[in-house]
């Protein structure tokens, strides 16, 4: 089908609604890791990092789905284990131990992920066990390489899931480029005052890095078969900022209080 014609046709305009809704919703959590890492880098270099990260992103989902017959091999199985999983609930086996090279990268990154914020929440919880370590830490991070490198590996761990998803949503590869293209403009706009508002508020570092391991987890599990529906994870991530955000308006007004108190006397 020609542009001219997917241009005219409501499906396709359908599809494309669909899939930057879907893009967007998955680069939350590309975007939470960039801000975070980005944030650990001297303030001079913080929106560079995040520019070039997010700019990486959007050159390895469009290489990708310059190569979609290759992407969709990704799905084959490159080797099996002869062991299933328990029976679930209609008597076939829960999951598999098969493994193709997407469940690979899914399974590393997320190790990764798991490694990464469990380091992060360890240092936000007990700086003075870690001081040695955050003081060779500091020295690694503060090299822009280092952080751009580990932008690096997640964002091809979520490029490829972005785009099987969008395999799985449409055939027709202008749509897909235009989605992935919105959503990674999407994602530039809202890096800086995302960034921004997690440095600003520790309680939100920790609860950021809260969701990286429970992506982390999931990916592991999505490697391994054992697909969880990604509804549920972002209704949990959404509940939990929700309720974050009633913490800080109430912390604030606490605040408030005791300034007027102090203003009073």
């Amino acid at each position: 089908m020609d542009i001219a014609a997917l241009l005219s046709d409501p499906a396709a305009w359908a599809a494309l609604i669909t899939l930057i809704v879907m893009e967007v919703v998955l680069g939350i959590d590309n975007l939470i890791f960039i801000s975070i890492l980005s944030n650990k880098l001297p303030e001079h270099q913080r929106q560079r990092a995040r520019r070039i990260g997010i700019s990486l992103a959007l050159i390895m989902r469009l290489a990708l789905l310059s190569t979609l017959a290759f992407i969709v091999g990704l799905t084959q199985p490159v080797f099996e284990l002869p062991w299933q999983g328990p029976p679930g609930e209609h008597g076939e086996p829960m999951f598999e131990l098969s493994f193709s090279w997407r469940d690979l990268i899914l399974i590393a990154g997320g190790l990764f992920l798991v490694w990464k914020a469990t380091n992060e929440i360890h240092e936000k919880v007990d700086p003075a066990a870690t001081h040695g370590v955050m003081d060779a830490d500091s020295k690694v991070i503060s090299n822009m390489g280092s952080a751009i490198f580990q932008i690096l590996l997640l964002d091809l761990v979520f490029s490829v899931d972005s785009i099987l998803t969008a395999v799985g949503m449409t055939d027709h590869l202008p749509i897909m480029v235009t989605a992935v293209v919105v959503a990674v403009g999407v994602m530039l706009l809202a890096a800086d005052p995302l960034a921004n508002f997690i440095n600003k508020n520790p309680t939100v570092v920790m609860l950021a890095l809260g969701f990286l391991l429970m992506i982390g987890a999931v990916l592991i599990a999505d490697g391994f078969g054992f697909h969880v529906p990604k509804g549920y994870i972002y209704a949990a991530m959404a509940f939990s900022a929700g309720v974050e955000a009633l913490n800080m308006l109430a912390r604030k007004a606490v605040a408030r209080k005791g300034a007027d108190a102090e203003a009073r006397h």
